[in-house]
């Protein structure tokens, strides 16, 4: 069996390609997708297990699922967007055997009544960036956006850290666009009050929440 490069010329190879190149049994094509977006779908699967082990198995599992059903994709989406659904599908199932007492769903927290959204935006003074570096915001950023509830995390994820358009966004998790503008506007605010609280907090207590040596 002839590798895909002896059929297209590597770089500029489009998704669709590969894909219809897969269908036909070329397994090098599918490997070309695997390549292209396991890193992606294990960020992805890590932001909603919060666990790098569960993450791993979901991709596996993720590609696995979409080799297996590659004849049921319609191509009237990206292979991309319905990869990420299938992982998204994954990594919650993983979340309810872990939390078998709690119903585990994009749904989870999730409100439309204006309590749900932020009263107060803290204002985070003085600029984090001139006092942290750029390593230190990304670990910050990431580990607030892990205290999301999983339907704002997923969807702010998907959006705003993968850069999925808000038609791709919907399409992946199965909701309607309106929804899908709705849970990113509140995980922006989440967002937005959990880094303030932050910052003020680090800028009013020497970093650690705590009086300094001897300095207010």
């Amino acid at each position: 069996m002839g590798t895909i490069q002896n059929k297209l010329e590597g770089p500029v190879t489009d998704e669709l390609t590969l894909v219809q190149a897969a269908k036909k049994g070329d397994d090098s094509a599918f490997e070309e997708l695997v390549r292209r977006y396991d890193r992606n779908v294990f960020r992805i699967a890590q932001h909603i297990t919060q666990n790098r082990e569960d993450a791993e198995d979901v991709v596996q599992e993720a590609f696995l699922k979409a080799y297996s059903n590659l004849a049921k994709f319609q191509e009237q989406s990206k292979f991309y967007t319905w990869l990420v659904r299938i992982a998204v599908n994954e990594a919650l199932m993983k979340l309810r055997r872990k939390k078998p007492e709690r119903t585990v769903s994009l749904d989870e927290d999730i409100k439309t009544e204006d309590d749900s959204l932020p009263r107060e935006i803290a204002d985070w003074s003085p600029n984090p960036e001139q006092q942290y570096t750029q390593a230190e915001l990304r670990e910050i950023l990431s580990k607030t956006i892990q205290g999301l509830p999983p339907g704002f995390r997923t969807v702010f994820v998907l959006r705003d850290v993968e850069g999925l358009s808000t038609e791709e966004t919907a399409a992946a998790l199965e909701l309607s666009v309106p929804a899908v503008k709705s849970r990113l506007l509140r995980a922006r605010l989440q967002l937005r009050e959990r880094l303030g609280r932050f910052f003020q907090k680090r800028g009013s207590g020497n970093g650690d929440g705590k009086s300094g040596d001897g300095e207010q």
